[in-house]
């Protein structure tokens, strides 16, 4: 068996298309552009590469993206002064503040600090608890966009045994919320579960999340398991490995996501589309 590969890139591309033509119907019947404002702070490589792929990501469907690039030595209270202007600023549907925020200032206070229904991340605790309660405003975009991946391949996910390992915040806790919503059984795991191995072998679908580059070994993975790989870490010469071993996993899998190509560009059409959704929400339109 060799496994279908999971094009995120691919349908990343057809999600922006989607965007487009709903931007472009809105303006038709004279509502203005979703706005989205993405700020930075400091000068961490991986940051300014993400900031940079998600707002040429918006320009590209239609979402008026503005950068806030502030230095790494901006006051926490400077930071939560530009939030509550941006809070203020009715052109501005969508408010991101790139993480990981330099070690002096409070992450919590700050994402605490977005309006609830300006936080396209999903991460400020309102959101959170209506994600739990199952009525969500925005769910996280990697979440949202593994869950796009699973739609897209017809995954069949009543009854499924899921597995997902990694608890952060941003993806695993979230993740199972949604499995658990599509009545899988769910197993949240991480990088301390005793007999992991085992784990693994009983899913019929393995969300990796943990941050540990090729921490689930190909071999694990059930016959035919659809597996979905949120890792992106650099091995030996920077080369990009996710947190499943890709070549033998893909031998024993149903389908799967790769690194690079997989969830990383679904994340990035999941923060427009959550950006898009608060938009249309904001001026009245059906989401």
């Amino acid at each position: 068996m060799v496994a279908q590969i999971l094009d995120g890139k691919a349908l990343a591309q057809k999600e922006r298309e989607r965007l487009r033509l709903l931007i472009d119907n809105m303006r038709a019947e004279g509502a203005r552009a979703p706005g989205l404002a993405v700020v930075l702070v400091g000068d961490d490589p991986a940051s300014a590469v993400y900031v940079r792929a998600k707002t040429l990501a918006a320009s590209e469907c239609g979402v008026r993206a503005q950068d806030f690039r502030l230095p790494g030595t901006t006051s926490e209270r400077a930071l939560l002064e530009l939030v509550a202007r941006l809070n203020q600023d009715d052109s501005v549907d969508g408010i991101l503040v790139q993480l990981p925020l330099p070690a002096h200032i409070d992450e919590t206070n700050v994402i605490c600090a977005i309006a609830p229904h300006k936080d396209v991340d999903g991460f400020h605790p309102e959101n959170v608890g209506k994600l739990s309660l199952g009525t969500p405003r925005f769910v996280p975009c990697t979440p949202r966009g593994c869950m796009r991946l699973l739609e897209e391949a017809k995954v069949s996910l009543l009854g499924a045994r899921a597995l997902v390992v990694g608890r952060s915040n941003i993806v695993g806790k979230p993740m199972a919320m949604l499995l658990l919503a599509e009545h899988t059984t769910v197993t949240l795991a991480h990088s301390r579960t005793k007999n992991l191995a085992d784990e693994v072998a009983r899913a019929d679908v393995v969300v990796a999340a943990v941050g540990r580059p090729e921490l689930i070994r190909g071999a694990w993975i059930k016959a035919g398991a659809i597996v979905i790989d949120v890792g992106m870490n650099r091995g030996e010469g920077k080369k990009l490995l996710g947190d499943v071993e890709f070549a033998s996993a893909k031998e024993r899998a149903g389908a799967i996501t790769p690194v690079p190509g997989g969830v990383g560009p679904m994340t990035i059409a999941m923060l427009l589309a959550n950006t898009v959704d608060s938009a249309r929400r904001r001026q009245g339109l059906a989401v």
